[in-house]
């Protein structure tokens, strides 16, 4: 019976942190559109909707009905507490949530380590 590797093949070096699937445009995504990808994905799953990773995710959806001058401290709170504990790959994070027309949207400004260059994530917190 032969054994499988799991390693990848000689001459790659990727890793689950560098690179994962496109999500709804097909290809690969790597490098900063990876660390984009991963903001959208930890912002927009509620806690427990994993269930291998009951903690995962944000607490944001509880507070995207509130007024908008009570929601907003709370938004910024949950959208920092949970890209710190889940986007390892960043260092600074800057939030700013504005509320039109019915839709909540948070602009994440953040610093990947190592760098110094900013980047901007919009996320469409409501519907």
């Amino acid at each position: 019976m032969n054994a499988m590797s799991t390693a990848p093949p000689t001459g790659y070096d990727l890793s689950p942190n560098d690179w994962q699937p496109a999500l709804d445009k097909g290809g690969v995504v790597e490098g900063v559109d990876d660390i984009d990808q991963c903001v959208r994905t930890i912002l927009l799953t509620p806690k427990g909707a994993d269930p291998h990773r009951p903690a995962f995710g944000s607490e944001i959806h509880d507070y995207v009905d509130w007024p908008p001058d009570r929601a907003t401290p709370h938004l910024v709170r949950e959208t920092v507490r949970a890209l710190r504990a889940w986007e390892p790959r960043i260092s600074e994070v800057d939030v700013v949530i504005s509320h039109t027309m019915g839709h909540v949207t948070a602009t994440i400004r953040w610093v990947p380590k190592g760098d110094v260059a900013a980047r901007d994530t919009d996320v469409r917190l409501s519907q």
